[in-house]
């Protein structure tokens, strides 16, 4: 069974494990994170038995105005999942050896200390009762765990049994590595495949680390329902209407498909998130990979970019409003813009951009995969998922010498009854 009992105890072991905690790796460069362990600790340990909204820690500890709405604004639920994957990092790692356990148990914000391997004696506990706490003295949660011995023996037999099926997951994943390897036609110098070409070397900035990249897709702010009709967020008449940010393009969801496979097939893998959930914090922390043009995946707008091929609206004539890519340095030859087929046709091409730029974080890359349209978005993912592709695309980028250097891509991609059938290279700069 499981016994909780309260410690009598000073604040200081709890502060510095917290102190501890913010110094560590898993959180370096996560400012945001370190702000609000701290402040959940102080709620902690100085205010135990208060309530703690999701209100009060958006406008104290991030500054939100007062009139926040949490329906509207995930920030702190975010936030707060986020450091709770770090503290499970910082565990299994850095602090497998702490006395203390920092948690925030799911659906709550309350902060909360558990002693790793406290006996159930002397403090807190007399006879199976549990002491009183004198009044002032601050409080902690500990957790003890008294075994029966039948339990023991099935605990055992759980772990034997646990043990079977890891070692068979581990059998089955390293044959899916094997035969994804494989597809490359390449092998290690004891006999092992492994990934290699072209393929390997562009996305080399993406896999030489142990981290897993981010794919952030677009997801635009929508209002309505699919029943009775959507159309995009606009701030100025939508001020009190419900937003709803979890849709995306059927191009995006089969670029992230085609993604996945590339990478499965370079024996990695890759992590995803919608764009309305990405922070700063990430461009630091990761190497990135965005799915979607800046007019819906908008956190684009907030990252290093690109600078030949920039998407901007048309201003005026027959195609005002539409979304378009601008040739900043157009060379002979080249168009000063480029657009997908008029709204009032079909569908037939697109185009797309597709660069590699440097991140925020030392070592870190940020790569840009946008069509004006989510079909456009598509082939040019697609384009750099395919041998072929890549391979007259290491070969046009200056300086490249078969490795992927920051380069911006502009590719033209011809559309058949809403697919992707056919991509080609329109203009290719260095960087």
């Amino acid at each position: 069974m499981v016994v909780r009992h309260t410690l009598a105890a000073g604040q200081e072991p709890f502060s510095q494990q917290i102190d501890k905690i913010i110094k560590s790796h898993s959180l370096r460069g996560s400012e945001s994170l370190r702000k609000l362990l701290q402040y959940l600790a102080a709620q902690a340990l100085n205010h135990p038995d208060a309530p703690l909204k999701e209100y009060q820690i958006a406008t104290e500890v991030y500054g939100r105005p007062s009139d926040f709405d949490p329906q509207t604004d995930s920030t702190v639920r975010v936030q707060a999942g986020r450091l709770r994957l770090k503290l499970g990092e910082y565990y299994a790692a850095e602090g497998a050896a702490d006395p203390l356990v920092v948690k925030i148990p799911k659906g709550s914000y309350h902060l909360t200390f558990e002693a790793r391997s406290l006996q159930p004696k002397p403090i807190g506990s007399v006879g199976g009762q549990l002491q009183s706490v004198p009044p002032g003295e601050a409080r902690a949660t500990a957790v003890v765990e008294v075994v029966p011995v039948r339990w023991r023996i099935f605990v055992i037999v759980l772990l034997v049994a646990l043990t079977a099926s890891l070692i068979t997951l581990g059998s089955v994943l390293w044959n899916r590595r094997v035969q994804s390897s494989t597809l490359s036609g390449s092998t290690t110098a004891t006999g092992a495949p492994r990934a290699a070409g072209p393929l390997a070397d562009f996305w080399r900035p993406f896999t030489s680390g142990t981290d897993a990249p981010w794919v952030i897709f677009s997801n635009a702010a929508f209002v309505g329902r699919p029943e009775t009709g959507m159309r995009y967020y606009n701030s100025r008449q939508d001020s009190k209407v419900a937003v709803y940010d979890h849709y995306t393009g059927v191009g995006e969801v089969l670029a992230i498909h085609a993604l996945d496979d590339a990478f499965g097939a370079l024996g990695r893998t890759i992590l995803v998130k919608r764009g309305s959930l990405f922070t700063l914090d990430d461009v630091k922390d990761n190497n990135l990979i965005f799915v979607g043009s800046p007019s819906e995946n908008l956190s684009l707008l907030d990252i290093p970019n690109m600078e030949d091929f920039v998407f901007q609206r048309v201003a005026s004539g027959k195609r005002q409003g539409d979304l378009s890519i601008v040739n900043k340095h157009p060379k002979t030859g080249e168009a000063n813009a480029y657009l997908a087929s008029p709204s009032d046709a079909p569908l037939t091409e697109d185009y797309a951009v597709i660069g590699l730029v440097p991140g925020i974080g030392s070592g870190r890359y940020v790569m840009i995969l946008a069509g004006t349209t989510t079909f456009g978005t598509q082939g040019a993912v697609e384009f750099v998922c395919r041998q072929d592709s890549v391979e007259k695309l290491l070969h046009e980028i200056p300086d490249s010498s078969g490795l992927t250097k920051p380069f911006e891509a502009l590719v033209r991609v011809k559309i058949a009854r809403g697919v992707p059938v056919e991509s080609e290279l329109v203009a290719v700069r260095g960087r």
